[in-house]
């Protein structure tokens, strides 16, 4: 993995570590991103998304277990995202910049889920052979 790489992967870490923190730190505003249709209190769901991005975000961090951690990160992505169409709908009766907000949210997720799957599968350069020595394709530098 390249240095740039390996920044990308730290600073996904960090974005999905921070996210998660705010869940625990100031979980009201999560709160009301919860889609009603889920059963339970809000809360809980609010603090296990939040667990959840903790959880990847280590998972990143550490390089044994970067490529599963970014794997992760995009399913997470992936997996909220019927939850942000759900709140982007839901906050139809807010105000002008919340519903801006909600639905400037929605198209953040694509450049997320390649940023993740990124990590997870990083560019080989120059590199003809794979780990149990068959050949592999190469990128051009």
């Amino acid at each position: 993995m390249s240095t740039r790489q390996a920044w990308a992967a730290r600073i996904l870490a960090a974005f999905l570590g921070a996210a998660g923190v705010a869940h625990f730190a100031i979980p009201d505003p999560f709160d009301a991103m919860i889609p009603g249709p889920l059963p339970g209190d809000p809360r809980f769901w609010t603090y296990a998304s939040g667990l959840a991005e903790l959880t990847v975000a280590g998972l990143i961090a550490v390089p044994r277990t970067r490529r599963v951690g970014g794997y992760a990160a995009a399913a997470l992505f992936v997996a909220v995202f019927p939850a942000n169409i759900a709140m982007a709908l839901d906050w139809s009766d807010r105000s002008a910049g919340e519903q801006a907000i909600a639905y400037g949210r929605l198209p953040l997720q694509i450049p997320l889920i390649w940023w993740a799957w990124r990590v997870a599968r990083p560019r080989t350069r120059g590199r003809t052979r794979g780990r149990r020595g068959r050949k592999v394709a190469t990128i051009p530098a």
